[in-house]
């Protein structure tokens, strides 16, 4: 389906609306003194080992502590990946004989803080590009699962060569290609190779330079992310409303990114951008408790730190033919609606959907 990207810029703000058949798909929200921290790389001071729980805490420099579980320790991911030819999981190392108090660790924020809870980290580092992952550490070569498997062997062949010719031997580090590498020429993923190495070497001299709970690298901001991440062939135009912030992304797309270039677009309107599509409404009702659905039911989406719930109701909604037809037609439009909130909400983790119990077994399985 042909998309188009909207970017509304300020400087306190960047807001992102993915547009596929007229409809808003996703909202990527960035505010300047409020950027997500997941991708930044850290040289971590360990604060304190806690044997009981295998974990550490972490200081990175932030307000609260960062968390770091053993099977997040570069040593224990590594015996994973040796021992899967064997169907039992090898036993990890305790974490109070692989770190100890006051070492520095040069770390990964895999989970943004939420709550009471610190950043969660890893040892294991990992630089997306934009057909490629860098794992500097490893010395895996691999393909996106999401690539059809009767070409990830071709591809995975074609990636190593292109490595070899790159690097010299013993120094490459693993690579990952991603999704949208699969049909990405020779030169431009020789162009990501050299940009991934580059950024690790920066990374690597920092980390002998700079003291502990330093910053290290950051990751893109949500600007550049759309080129290397929201882009693809499929989209007709990335519109943007600030002329200064056209001009940035034209110079990073030609150097990083030339394909998406011609996507492109300043957005001159009167309007504001995100008039064009409604924009603004969608991400009202995106951001709300409550969630009506056309036919005059609602959701009720609830999230906490473990969980999201969302509860179906029919509301006002009372069919054409008994109650029973009126509570799988609200569960069917609950269904399709509850995916679109999810990706609108960017949820994951434990997902609870209450739908209105029905008795048919037909209506069950329809839903």
């Amino acid at each position: 389906m042909q998309q188009d990207i909207l970017i509304n810029w300020s400087p306190h703000e960047t807001r992102v609306a993915v547009v596929e058949g007229g409809a808003l798909q996703e909202i990527h929200l960035e505010r300047t003194l409020a950027r997500g921290i997941v991708s930044n790389v850290y040289l971590g001071r360990v604060a304190r080992v806690l044997p009981g729980m295998q974990s550490a805490f972490i200081d990175i420099g932030l307000e609260k502590a960062a968390f770091l579980h053993v099977a997040d320790l570069l040593s224990s991911v590594n015996a994973r990946h040796a021992d899967t030819d064997h169907k039992e999981t090898p036993a990890l190392l305790p974490i109070e004989k692989q770190v100890f108090e006051g070492q520095t660790l040069l770390v990964q924020v895999i989970k943004d803080p939420i709550g009471t809870k610190g950043a969660r980290l890893s040892t294991q580092i990992s630089i997306a590009g934009r057909f490629l992952v860098y794992l500097p550490q490893d010395q895996h070569i691999g393909v996106s699962q999401k690539i059809p498997a009767a070409q990830r062997e071709a591809l995975k062949a074609r990636l190593q060569r292109l490595v070899l010719e790159s690097f010299e031997p013993g120094q490459a580090g693993g690579f990952i290609l991603r999704t949208n590498g699969e049909d990405a020429s020779d030169a431009e993923l020789r162009q990501d190779l050299a940009y991934l190495r580059t950024t690790w070497e920066g990374i690597r001299t920092k980390s002998t330079t700079m003291p502990p709970m330093s910053e290290l690298h950051q990751d893109l901001n949500l600007l550049k992310r759309v080129l290397r991440d929201l882009s693809s062939e499929s989209t007709q135009s990335i519109r943007i409303d600030s002329r200064e912030q056209y001009e940035a992304l034209l110079e990073f797309g030609r150097v990083f990114m030339p394909a998406a270039v011609s996507q492109l677009v300043h957005y001159k309107g009167e309007r504001p951008i995100f008039d064009l599509f409604g924009i603004e409404e969608d991400m009202a009702r995106a951001l709300g408790r409550r969630v009506d659905l056309k036919s005059g039911g609602y959701l009720i989406i609830d999230q906490t730190e473990a969980m999201t719930t969302v509860d179906v109701n029919t509301g006002g909604y009372v069919g054409h033919r008994n109650f029973e037809e009126t509570v799988f037609k609200t569960n069917l439009e609950a269904a399709v609606a509850i995916a679109r909130q999810l990706r609108l909400r960017n949820l994951g983790g434990i997902i609870i959907a209450d739908f209105i119990d029905m008795e048919s077994a037909e209506h069950r399985q329809g839903v």
